[in-house]
Protein backbone atom coordinates (compact mmCIF):
# COMPACT_ATOMS: atom_id res chain seq x y z
CA UNK A 1 0.00 0.00 0.00
CA UNK A 2 1.92 3.40 -1.00
CA UNK A 3 1.34 6.08 0.45
CA UNK A 4 3.79 8.93 1.72
CA UNK A 5 1.90 9.13 5.10
CA UNK A 6 3.23 5.90 7.39
CA UNK A 7 1.27 3.51 7.96
CA UNK A 8 0.64 0.10 10.28
CA UNK A 9 -1.80 -2.85 10.52
CA UNK A 10 -3.02 -3.88 13.83
CA UNK A 11 -3.48 -7.36 15.39
CA UNK A 12 -6.84 -7.44 13.96
CA UNK A 13 -5.57 -6.93 10.68
CA UNK A 14 -7.01 -3.36 10.34
CA UNK A 15 -4.52 -0.79 8.96
CA UNK A 16 -4.05 2.71 10.86
CA UNK A 17 -1.96 5.73 10.00
CA UNK A 18 1.14 6.61 12.04
CA UNK A 19 4.27 4.92 13.33
CA UNK A 20 3.82 1.57 15.40
CA UNK A 21 3.93 2.21 18.78
CA UNK A 22 6.88 1.28 20.79
CA UNK A 23 6.73 -1.26 23.29
CA UNK A 24 7.28 0.63 26.83
CA UNK A 25 9.59 -0.97 30.27
CA UNK A 26 7.08 -2.46 32.48
CA UNK A 27 7.45 -0.45 36.33
CA UNK A 28 8.49 -3.08 38.80
CA UNK A 29 5.47 -3.91 40.77
CA UNK A 30 5.92 -5.17 44.60
CA UNK A 31 3.26 -7.95 45.54
CA UNK A 32 3.09 -9.29 49.12
CA UNK A 33 1.70 -12.93 49.57
CA UNK A 34 -1.22 -13.52 52.10
CA UNK A 35 0.03 -15.01 55.61
CA UNK A 36 -1.72 -18.34 56.51
CA UNK A 37 -3.78 -18.48 59.97
CA UNK A 38 -1.37 -19.18 62.21
CA UNK A 39 -3.77 -20.30 65.06
CA UNK A 40 -1.23 -18.97 67.74
CA UNK A 41 1.55 -20.90 66.35
CA UNK A 42 4.89 -19.33 66.17
CA UNK A 43 6.56 -21.53 64.02
CA UNK A 44 4.00 -20.75 61.52
CA UNK A 45 3.95 -16.97 61.98
CA UNK A 46 6.99 -16.74 59.42
CA UNK A 47 9.40 -13.88 59.91
CA UNK A 48 8.38 -13.93 63.86
CA UNK A 49 9.71 -17.03 64.17
CA UNK A 50 12.79 -15.82 62.43
CA UNK A 51 13.31 -13.21 65.05
CA UNK A 52 13.27 -15.75 67.82
CA UNK A 53 15.25 -18.54 66.27
CA UNK A 54 12.72 -20.82 66.04
CA UNK A 55 12.13 -23.40 63.00
CA UNK A 56 9.14 -22.91 60.93
CA UNK A 57 7.02 -25.57 59.50
CA UNK A 58 8.31 -26.79 55.57
CA UNK A 59 10.53 -23.52 55.87
CA UNK A 60 12.84 -23.82 53.16
CA UNK A 61 16.04 -21.82 53.19
CA UNK A 62 16.99 -19.60 50.60
CA UNK A 63 20.75 -18.60 49.07
CA UNK A 64 21.85 -16.27 46.93
CA UNK A 65 24.57 -16.89 44.26
CA UNK A 66 26.18 -14.30 42.42
CA UNK A 67 24.53 -12.05 40.20
CA UNK A 68 26.11 -11.95 36.44
CA UNK A 69 24.91 -11.20 33.26
CA UNK A 70 21.95 -9.31 35.14
CA UNK A 71 19.48 -7.88 32.81
CA UNK A 72 20.16 -3.66 32.52
CA UNK A 73 17.93 -0.91 33.49
CA UNK A 74 17.59 2.07 32.15
CA UNK A 75 15.95 5.09 33.08
CA UNK A 76 15.95 8.38 35.51
CA UNK A 77 14.81 6.60 38.67
CA UNK A 78 17.17 4.59 41.11
CA UNK A 79 16.92 0.77 40.52
CA UNK A 80 16.51 -0.74 44.28
CA UNK A 81 18.19 -4.07 44.31
CA UNK A 82 17.14 -6.73 46.95
CA UNK A 83 18.84 -10.31 47.45
CA UNK A 84 18.38 -12.65 50.01
CA UNK A 85 21.41 -14.28 51.92
CA UNK A 86 22.01 -17.19 54.73
CA UNK A 87 20.10 -16.28 57.62
CA UNK A 88 22.82 -15.82 60.23
CA UNK A 89 22.83 -18.28 63.60
CA UNK A 90 23.88 -16.37 66.32
CA UNK A 91 21.39 -13.25 65.66
CA UNK A 92 20.55 -12.17 68.94
CA UNK A 93 17.17 -11.05 67.99
CA UNK A 94 16.62 -11.00 64.23
CA UNK A 95 17.20 -13.03 61.43
CA UNK A 96 19.94 -11.23 59.31
CA UNK A 97 20.06 -11.01 55.66
CA UNK A 98 23.35 -9.93 53.78
CA UNK A 99 23.77 -9.60 50.27
CA UNK A 100 27.09 -12.04 48.32
CA UNK A 101 28.50 -12.52 45.18
CA UNK A 102 30.27 -10.23 43.18
CA UNK A 103 28.11 -7.03 41.26
CA UNK A 104 28.97 -5.71 37.78
CA UNK A 105 29.07 -2.74 37.23
CA UNK A 106 28.30 -3.54 33.24
CA UNK A 107 25.22 -4.29 33.90
CA UNK A 108 23.99 -0.46 35.58
CA UNK A 109 23.52 2.40 33.70
CA UNK A 110 25.69 5.23 34.70
CA UNK A 111 22.99 7.62 35.86
CA UNK A 112 21.20 4.87 37.86
CA UNK A 113 23.11 5.57 41.50
CA UNK A 114 22.02 2.15 43.27
CA UNK A 115 21.78 2.24 46.89
CA UNK A 116 20.36 -0.11 49.26
CA UNK A 117 19.55 -0.03 53.20
CA UNK A 118 19.10 -3.51 54.58
CA UNK A 119 18.08 -3.05 59.06
CA UNK A 120 20.79 -3.95 61.18
CA UNK A 121 22.45 -2.93 64.50
CA UNK A 122 22.81 0.86 65.50
CA UNK A 123 25.79 2.56 66.65
CA UNK A 124 26.16 4.65 69.51
CA UNK A 125 24.56 7.49 68.19
CA UNK A 126 21.79 5.53 66.57
CA UNK A 127 23.07 5.08 63.50
CA UNK A 128 22.86 2.07 61.13
CA UNK A 129 26.36 0.56 61.07
CA UNK A 130 27.45 0.15 57.17
CA UNK A 131 28.85 -3.45 55.91
CA UNK A 132 29.54 -4.75 53.27
CA UNK A 133 29.97 -8.19 51.98
CA UNK A 134 31.39 -8.98 48.91
CA UNK A 135 33.69 -6.87 46.80
CA UNK A 136 32.01 -4.25 45.15
CA UNK A 137 33.51 -2.10 42.02
CA UNK A 138 32.16 0.97 40.15
CA UNK A 139 30.03 3.80 41.94
CA UNK A 140 27.78 1.62 43.54
CA UNK A 141 27.00 2.28 46.92
CA UNK A 142 25.39 -0.46 49.27
CA UNK A 143 24.92 -0.61 52.93
CA UNK A 144 24.44 -4.00 53.90
CA UNK A 145 23.72 -5.71 57.67
CA UNK A 146 25.89 -7.58 58.95
CA UNK A 147 25.73 -9.72 62.22
CA UNK A 148 24.39 -8.53 64.93
CA UNK A 149 26.77 -8.51 68.14
CA UNK A 150 25.59 -10.22 70.79
CA UNK A 151 25.15 -7.11 73.14
CA UNK A 152 21.46 -5.72 72.55
CA UNK A 153 19.73 -2.75 74.40
CA UNK A 154 17.30 -3.96 76.72
CA UNK A 155 13.37 -3.88 75.60
CA UNK A 156 11.88 -4.25 78.73
CA UNK A 157 10.34 -7.38 77.65
CA UNK A 158 10.49 -9.95 80.28
CA UNK A 159 10.52 -13.61 79.85
CA UNK A 160 10.71 -16.48 81.82
CA UNK A 161 14.04 -18.28 78.73
CA UNK A 162 16.85 -16.70 76.82
CA UNK A 163 15.70 -15.27 73.80
CA UNK A 164 18.65 -17.01 71.34
CA UNK A 165 21.49 -19.58 72.47
CA UNK A 166 24.09 -16.83 71.75
CA UNK A 167 23.90 -16.37 75.38
CA UNK A 168 22.24 -12.41 74.69
CA UNK A 169 21.25 -10.82 77.93
CA UNK A 170 17.89 -11.13 79.39
CA UNK A 171 15.25 -10.21 82.10
CA UNK A 172 14.62 -13.42 83.76
CA UNK A 173 11.23 -13.38 85.92
CA UNK A 174 10.88 -15.75 89.03
CA UNK A 175 11.51 -14.81 93.02
CA UNK A 176 13.94 -12.47 94.15
CA UNK A 177 17.75 -14.09 96.18
CA UNK A 178 16.94 -14.30 100.07
CA UNK A 179 18.37 -10.93 100.20
CA UNK A 180 16.39 -8.70 97.65
CA UNK A 181 13.16 -10.22 98.93
CA UNK A 182 13.84 -9.78 102.74
CA UNK A 183 14.87 -6.08 102.34
CA UNK A 184 11.63 -5.86 100.02
CA UNK A 185 9.36 -7.17 102.71
CA UNK A 186 10.97 -5.81 105.58
CA UNK A 187 10.61 -2.07 104.25
CA UNK A 188 7.22 -2.98 103.04
CA UNK A 189 5.93 -4.30 106.50
CA UNK A 190 7.45 -1.15 108.16
CA UNK A 191 5.99 1.76 105.80
CA UNK A 192 2.80 -0.36 105.55
CA UNK A 193 -0.17 1.80 107.59
CA UNK A 194 -2.22 -1.27 108.19
CA UNK A 195 0.96 -3.08 110.05
CA UNK A 196 0.76 -1.93 114.00
CA UNK A 197 4.50 -1.82 114.86
CA UNK A 198 4.62 -2.79 118.84
CA UNK A 199 7.20 -1.29 121.00
CA UNK A 200 8.29 -1.90 124.12
CA UNK A 201 5.97 -0.03 126.45
CA UNK A 202 3.41 -2.45 124.78
CA UNK A 203 4.85 -5.38 127.19
CA UNK A 204 4.03 -5.94 130.73
CA UNK A 205 6.56 -4.27 133.11
CA UNK A 206 5.60 -3.95 136.88
CA UNK A 207 7.78 -0.76 136.92
CA UNK A 208 5.75 0.70 134.70
CA UNK A 209 2.56 -0.49 135.66
CA UNK A 210 3.11 0.74 139.66
CA UNK A 211 2.09 4.68 140.22
CA UNK A 212 4.58 6.38 140.14
CA UNK A 213 3.72 8.70 143.00
CA UNK A 214 3.04 6.37 145.44
CA UNK A 215 6.55 4.26 144.85
CA UNK A 216 7.99 7.46 145.38
CA UNK A 217 5.91 8.51 148.25
CA UNK A 218 7.18 4.81 149.77
CA UNK A 219 10.88 5.48 148.98
CA UNK A 220 10.77 8.94 151.03
CA UNK A 221 8.86 7.21 154.01
CA UNK A 222 11.35 4.62 154.20
CA UNK A 223 14.21 7.65 154.14
CA UNK A 224 12.98 9.15 156.90
CA UNK A 225 12.22 6.39 159.27
CA UNK A 226 16.03 5.12 158.59
CA UNK A 227 16.67 8.13 159.70
CA UNK A 228 14.49 8.62 163.05
CA UNK A 229 15.77 5.27 163.57
CA UNK A 230 19.77 6.30 163.79
CA UNK A 231 18.89 9.18 165.31
CA UNK A 232 16.93 7.67 167.69
CA UNK A 233 19.70 4.71 168.36
CA UNK A 234 22.70 7.24 168.78
CA UNK A 235 20.45 9.45 171.24
CA UNK A 236 19.68 6.72 173.72
CA UNK A 237 20.61 3.75 171.77
CA UNK A 238 17.77 2.21 171.24
CA UNK A 239 17.17 0.27 168.21
CA UNK A 240 14.27 -0.82 168.19
CA UNK A 241 12.63 2.42 165.61
CA UNK A 242 15.47 0.88 163.07
CA UNK A 243 14.70 -2.44 163.36
CA UNK A 244 11.18 -2.17 162.75
CA UNK A 245 11.95 -0.16 159.76
CA UNK A 246 14.47 -2.42 158.34
CA UNK A 247 11.81 -4.92 158.23
CA UNK A 248 9.37 -2.99 156.90
CA UNK A 249 11.67 -2.45 153.78
CA UNK A 250 12.64 -5.61 153.42
CA UNK A 251 8.79 -7.21 153.44
CA UNK A 252 8.25 -4.31 150.83
CA UNK A 253 11.18 -4.79 148.44
CA UNK A 254 10.49 -8.42 148.66
CA UNK A 255 6.92 -7.73 147.55
CA UNK A 256 8.06 -5.38 145.03
CA UNK A 257 10.40 -8.40 143.27
CA UNK A 258 7.86 -10.96 143.40
CA UNK A 259 5.61 -8.54 141.56
CA UNK A 260 8.42 -7.90 139.20
CA UNK A 261 9.14 -11.84 138.20
CA UNK A 262 5.46 -13.36 139.49
CA UNK A 263 3.38 -10.15 137.73
CA UNK A 264 3.13 -10.96 133.85
CA UNK A 265 2.18 -15.22 135.21
CA UNK A 266 -0.68 -13.44 137.64
CA UNK A 267 -2.31 -11.31 134.21
CA UNK A 268 -1.97 -14.50 131.99
CA UNK A 269 -3.66 -16.30 135.15
CA UNK A 270 -6.20 -13.42 134.95
CA UNK A 271 -6.82 -13.40 131.38
CA UNK A 272 -7.36 -17.36 131.28
CA UNK A 273 -10.08 -16.83 134.25
CA UNK A 274 -12.06 -14.20 132.31
CA UNK A 275 -15.00 -15.76 131.20
CA UNK A 276 -15.70 -15.93 127.43
CA UNK A 277 -18.60 -14.19 125.87
CA UNK A 278 -20.99 -14.99 123.02
CA UNK A 279 -20.57 -13.23 120.38
CA UNK A 280 -24.61 -14.11 119.49
CA UNK A 281 -25.68 -12.09 122.52
CA UNK A 282 -23.14 -9.93 123.02
CA UNK A 283 -24.47 -6.11 122.97
CA UNK A 284 -22.89 -3.08 120.96
CA UNK A 285 -20.28 -1.75 123.49
CA UNK A 286 -19.64 -4.58 125.22
CA UNK A 287 -16.76 -5.56 126.79
CA UNK A 288 -15.47 -9.11 126.23
CA UNK A 289 -13.33 -12.36 125.88
CA UNK A 290 -13.62 -14.38 122.87
CA UNK A 291 -11.52 -17.32 122.60
CA UNK A 292 -11.56 -18.87 118.80
CA UNK A 293 -9.26 -19.94 115.98
CA UNK A 294 -7.67 -17.19 113.61
CA UNK A 295 -7.74 -16.29 110.04
CA UNK A 296 -5.98 -14.06 108.51
CA UNK A 297 -7.07 -10.80 107.04
CA UNK A 298 -5.70 -8.63 103.92
CA UNK A 299 -1.96 -8.24 104.95
CA UNK A 300 -0.97 -11.50 106.37
CA UNK A 301 2.78 -11.41 108.46
CA UNK A 302 5.74 -13.58 107.62
CA UNK A 303 8.03 -14.45 111.19
CA UNK A 304 11.25 -12.43 111.02
CA UNK A 305 13.73 -15.66 111.28
CA UNK A 306 12.19 -18.56 110.87
CA UNK A 307 9.47 -17.46 107.97
CA UNK A 308 6.54 -18.81 109.23
CA UNK A 309 3.54 -17.40 106.45
CA UNK A 310 0.19 -15.87 107.16
CA UNK A 311 0.81 -14.71 110.60
CA UNK A 312 -1.12 -12.03 112.53
CA UNK A 313 1.22 -11.19 114.92
CA UNK A 314 5.38 -12.02 114.62
CA UNK A 315 7.92 -10.93 117.24
CA UNK A 316 11.49 -11.34 117.05
CA UNK A 317 13.32 -11.08 120.07
CA UNK A 318 17.32 -11.15 120.54
CA UNK A 319 19.10 -11.23 123.58
CA UNK A 320 22.43 -10.98 124.69
CA UNK A 321 24.06 -12.03 128.63
CA UNK A 322 26.14 -9.41 129.60
CA UNK A 323 29.62 -10.68 132.13
CA UNK A 324 31.67 -8.57 133.42
CA UNK A 325 33.85 -7.74 131.13
CA UNK A 326 31.30 -7.87 128.39
CA UNK A 327 29.18 -5.39 126.21
CA UNK A 328 25.94 -4.26 126.75
CA UNK A 329 23.06 -5.23 124.84
CA UNK A 330 21.19 -1.82 125.74
CA UNK A 331 22.28 1.79 127.85
CA UNK A 332 20.03 -0.10 131.03
CA UNK A 333 22.03 -3.41 130.65
CA UNK A 334 23.28 -4.45 134.11
CA UNK A 335 26.12 -7.40 134.31
CA UNK A 336 25.58 -10.64 134.78
CA UNK A 337 21.94 -10.45 133.24
CA UNK A 338 20.06 -11.03 129.84
CA UNK A 339 19.57 -7.42 128.16
CA UNK A 340 17.44 -7.06 125.28
CA UNK A 341 19.48 -6.34 121.88
CA UNK A 342 17.09 -6.24 119.34
CA UNK A 343 13.25 -6.72 118.80
CA UNK A 344 10.59 -6.57 115.92
CA UNK A 345 6.69 -7.12 116.82
CA UNK A 346 4.16 -6.81 114.38
CA UNK A 347 0.24 -7.62 114.34
CA UNK A 348 -2.36 -6.73 111.71
CA UNK A 349 -5.94 -6.93 111.57
CA UNK A 350 -7.52 -10.45 111.91
CA UNK A 351 -10.86 -12.40 111.65
CA UNK A 352 -11.69 -14.66 114.60
CA UNK A 353 -14.28 -17.35 114.83
CA UNK A 354 -16.28 -17.76 118.35
CA UNK A 355 -15.89 -21.71 119.56
CA UNK A 356 -19.40 -20.65 121.28
CA UNK A 357 -21.52 -19.19 118.44
CA UNK A 358 -19.17 -19.98 115.26
CA UNK A 359 -19.76 -15.98 114.46
CA UNK A 360 -17.11 -14.37 112.96
CA UNK A 361 -15.81 -11.24 113.92
CA UNK A 362 -12.71 -8.89 112.46
CA UNK A 363 -10.20 -7.89 115.42
CA UNK A 364 -9.13 -4.06 114.72
CA UNK A 365 -5.76 -4.37 115.79
CA UNK A 366 -4.04 -3.06 112.70
CA UNK A 367 -4.01 0.66 111.62
CA UNK A 368 -1.44 1.97 114.90
CA UNK A 369 -4.44 0.40 117.39
CA UNK A 370 -3.53 -0.38 121.13
CA UNK A 371 -2.67 -4.21 121.31
CA UNK A 372 -0.88 -5.57 124.75
CA UNK A 373 0.17 -8.93 123.82
CA UNK A 374 0.60 -11.95 125.88
CA UNK A 375 2.33 -14.07 123.68
CA UNK A 376 4.28 -17.10 124.42
CA UNK A 377 8.03 -16.98 122.87
CA UNK A 378 10.04 -19.60 122.19
CA UNK A 379 13.94 -20.02 122.30
CA UNK A 380 15.04 -20.64 118.49
CA UNK A 381 18.64 -20.77 118.94
CA UNK A 382 21.39 -20.24 121.57
CA UNK A 383 24.45 -19.10 120.49
CA UNK A 384 28.52 -18.63 122.53
CA UNK A 385 31.75 -17.58 120.46
CA UNK A 386 32.18 -21.63 120.39
CA UNK A 387 28.86 -22.44 117.86
CA UNK A 388 28.29 -19.31 116.46
CA UNK A 389 29.18 -20.35 112.96
CA UNK A 390 27.28 -23.28 113.52
CA UNK A 391 24.36 -21.48 111.72
CA UNK A 392 24.62 -19.72 108.20
CA UNK A 393 20.97 -18.41 108.80
CA UNK A 394 21.40 -16.56 111.81
CA UNK A 395 24.37 -15.09 110.76
CA UNK A 396 22.91 -13.72 107.72
CA UNK A 397 19.81 -12.54 110.10
CA UNK A 398 22.56 -10.44 112.11
CA UNK A 399 23.98 -9.27 108.91
CA UNK A 400 20.33 -8.10 107.37
CA UNK A 401 19.96 -6.02 110.41
CA UNK A 402 23.77 -4.57 111.13
CA UNK A 403 24.34 -6.21 113.99
CA UNK A 404 27.54 -7.79 115.26
CA UNK A 405 28.72 -11.56 116.29
CA UNK A 406 31.27 -10.81 117.85
CA UNK A 407 32.18 -13.12 120.89
CA UNK A 408 28.90 -12.83 122.75
CA UNK A 409 26.41 -15.24 124.37
CA UNK A 410 23.08 -14.14 122.21
CA UNK A 411 19.58 -16.05 122.40
CA UNK A 412 17.00 -15.75 119.42
CA UNK A 413 13.38 -15.85 120.80
CA UNK A 414 10.40 -16.03 118.22
CA UNK A 415 6.78 -15.88 118.59
CA UNK A 416 3.96 -15.93 116.28
CA UNK A 417 -0.03 -16.08 116.20
CA UNK A 418 -0.46 -17.78 112.45
CA UNK A 419 -3.57 -18.99 110.96
CA UNK A 420 -5.38 -21.98 112.76
CA UNK A 421 -4.36 -20.88 115.93
CA UNK A 422 -6.51 -20.57 118.86
CA UNK A 423 -6.36 -17.45 120.63
CA UNK A 424 -8.12 -15.46 123.11
CA UNK A 425 -9.03 -11.52 122.59
CA UNK A 426 -10.49 -9.12 124.87
CA UNK A 427 -12.20 -5.69 123.53
CA UNK A 428 -15.41 -4.06 122.97
CA UNK A 429 -17.97 -5.42 120.58
CA UNK A 430 -19.07 -2.85 117.60
CA UNK A 431 -22.74 -4.11 115.39
CA UNK A 432 -22.39 -2.06 112.49
CA UNK A 433 -25.24 -4.06 109.80
CA UNK A 434 -24.76 -7.43 111.32
CA UNK A 435 -21.06 -6.97 110.39
CA UNK A 436 -18.89 -8.01 114.27
CA UNK A 437 -16.20 -5.80 115.27
CA UNK A 438 -13.79 -6.13 118.23
CA UNK A 439 -11.94 -2.59 119.12
CA UNK A 440 -9.46 -1.20 121.28
CA UNK A 441 -11.68 -0.22 125.00
CA UNK A 442 -11.63 3.33 125.80
CA UNK A 443 -10.70 2.94 128.87
CA UNK A 444 -7.79 0.14 130.11
CA UNK A 445 -8.52 -3.04 131.92
CA UNK A 446 -7.97 -3.10 135.55
CA UNK A 447 -7.37 -6.22 137.13
CA UNK A 448 -7.47 -5.74 140.58
CA UNK A 449 -5.49 -7.20 143.77
CA UNK A 450 -4.76 -10.42 143.93
CA UNK A 451 -4.02 -10.78 147.76
CA UNK A 452 -4.06 -14.56 148.00
CA UNK A 453 -0.98 -14.55 145.58
CA UNK A 454 0.47 -10.68 146.62
CA UNK A 455 -0.29 -9.15 143.51
CA UNK A 456 -1.05 -5.76 143.04
CA UNK A 457 -3.18 -4.33 140.68
CA UNK A 458 -2.25 -4.05 137.20
CA UNK A 459 -3.92 -2.21 134.03
CA UNK A 460 -4.41 -3.60 130.23
CA UNK A 461 -4.81 -1.35 127.43
CA UNK A 462 -6.18 -1.44 124.27
CA UNK A 463 -7.13 -4.82 122.71
CA UNK A 464 -5.43 -7.51 124.49
CA UNK A 465 -4.05 -10.77 122.42
CA UNK A 466 -3.64 -13.94 124.48
CA UNK A 467 -1.89 -16.77 123.00
CA UNK A 468 0.38 -19.87 123.78
CA UNK A 469 3.56 -20.98 122.27
CA UNK A 470 2.22 -22.00 118.86
CA UNK A 471 5.11 -23.94 118.16
CA UNK A 472 4.16 -26.79 120.28
CA UNK A 473 0.29 -26.78 119.46
CA UNK A 474 -0.88 -27.71 116.26
CA UNK A 475 -2.76 -25.56 114.44
CA UNK A 476 -6.47 -26.05 112.97
CA UNK A 477 -6.27 -25.82 109.10
CA UNK A 478 -8.68 -23.27 108.05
Amino acid sequence: MGSRFPSHQLSNGLYVSGRPEQPKEKTPTMSSVAMPYTGGDIKKSGELGKMFDIPMDGSKSRKSGPLNNAPSRTGSFAGAASHSGPIMQNAAARSVYITSGNVSTGVMSASASMKKTNSGPLNKHGEPVKKSSGPQSGGVTRQNSGPIPPVLPTTGLITSGPLNSSGAPRKVSGPLDSTGSMKSYSSSVAHNPAVTTLSLDDEYSFRRNFPKPILWSVILIFIMGFIAGGFILGAVHNAILLIVVVVLFGAVAALFTWNSYFGRKAIVGFISRYPDAELRTAKNGQFVKVSGVVTCGNVPLESSFQKVPRCVYTSTSLYEYRGWDSKAANPKHRRFTWGLRSAERHVVDFYISDFQSGLRALVKTGYGARVTPYVDDSTVIDVNPANKDMSPEFLRWLGERKLSSDDRIMQLKEGYIKEGSTVSVMGVVQRNDNVLTIVPPPEPLTTGCQWAKCIFPASLEGIVLRCEDTSKIDVIPV
